[in-house]
Formats: C-alpha cells, sequence, structure tokens
C-alpha cells in the first residue's frame, strides 16, 4: 500500500522506495517505485520522482522538477525549479574517475538553470552549467557551458538555434526578434545571447 509523509510535509512515496534520514523533501512531491532518497538532500514542493530514480546526498532540486525512470541526480547537481530530467539521462560528479582513487572531495558542481529540460539518454559532464530554459536533445552529451534558451544536440553536444519557454525552435526576423508559436512572447537576440521582451 502507498504512503505519504508525515502531515507537516504531505507528500507522496510508494512503498518501494526509500528515504533515509535528513532528506527535506517539499509539499506534494510524489516519490515512486524503487527511488532512493538518500540523507542531507533538498527535494522541492511538487516534485515528480520517476522509477528507479536516485537522489544522491546534498543534491538540491527547486519546485516543480520532474526527474522521469532510471536517473541518478549525483551530489553537486543542483536544479533550481521547472527543470525537466528526461528518461535515462546522465549526470557525472568527477572529471577523471577512477574505481581505485578516492574523489569525493573533488566533486565538481553542475547547476541546471530555472525551466531547462535535458532529453532521454543525454549525458551531462560535470561542471557544466545548463542556462535557464535550455533544451538539451535526447542522447547529447554535455561538454561545456550551455547558455539560457539554447537548443543544443549531438555528440559532443552542438548548438542548433534558440527556443521558447513552451520549448518551441525561435526564428527571428531581420531585426532579431522572435515569437514563441504558443504563447505569443517576444524573444530578441542580441551578441549571442536571448533575452525576452
Amino acid at each position: 500500500m502507498p504512503e505519504t509523509g508525515t502531515p507537516d510535509n504531505d507528500y507522496f512515496v510508494h512503498e518501494t522506495a526509500v528515504i533515509d534520514e535528513g532528506a527535506q523533501i517539499g509539499a506534494g512531491t510524489k516519490i515512486w517505485h524503487f527511488t532512493h532518497i538518500m540523507p542531507n538532500c533538498k527535494i522541492g514542493e511538487k516534485c515528480n520522482l520517476g522509477q528507479n530514480v536516485v537522489i544522491s546526498p546534498d543534491v538540491v532540486l527547486g519546485n516543480n522538477v520532474k526527474v522521469q525512470n532510471n536517473v541518478s541526480v549525483y551530489t553537486g547537481v543542483i536544479c533550481e525549479d521547472d527543470v525537466f530530467l528526461g528518461p535515462s539521462m546522465v549526470f557525472t560528479n568527477v572529471i577523471n574517475p577512477r574505481s581505485a582513487v578516492n574523489r569525493r572531495d573533488q566533486y565538481l558542481k553542475t547547476y541546471v538553470r530555472k525551466g531547462a529540460s535535458i532529453g532521454a539518454n543525454a549525458t551531462i559532464v560535470c561542471g557544466h552549467d545548463i542556462g535557464e530554459y535550455a533544451f538539451i536533445g535526447a542522447g547529447a552529451v554535455v561538454t561545456k557551458e550551455v547558455p539560457p534558451y539554447a537548443l543544443v544536440v549531438g555528440n559532443p553536444a552542438r548548438q542548433l538555434g534558440w527556443i521558447s519557454k513552451f520549448g518551441h525552435r525561435l526564428e527571428f526576423n531581420d531585426e532579431n526578434i522572435a515569437i514563441c508559436p504558443e504563447s505569443k512572447e517576444k524573444y530578441k537576440l542580441e551578441d549571442g545571447k536571448v533575452t525576452v521582451l
């Protein structure tokens, strides 16, 4: 029978999930089958953690973060609000891992900024931040910083263009203005950066 958290936290935990002492979990969050939440991590409100997810110590997830099946979020990763982590995508936290060498004191930080999406089976090499509302295509291997609103694909990941908050490719006119076809929000491209007007 599925369980819920304490009345103070009001979150849902499937009976097969493991929640370690010291984890902080926000109200309205759902934690599904065989997921492991480790000590000292902070999970915001209204998150959804799918099947077979691992959240390592000291990880921070903002509010409304969606973590799809088979994702491990390792120590050093910080996700802001509204981040989407696609099925089986991968984070790393050490540049040069060796089984015989302990590098726990060398974990690099990776920030995934507000509203960013990372597609299925993508890999994020540690120490490279993902800008707000950036979109990482399925299977991409990110080896450098990704600017806000950038669309990147491939191995190694390369920028293909720009994308709106609603996830639509932005087509800029002669005045470097683009309009999202869904939200009708206007964007400006200037000096290699996209901003919302």
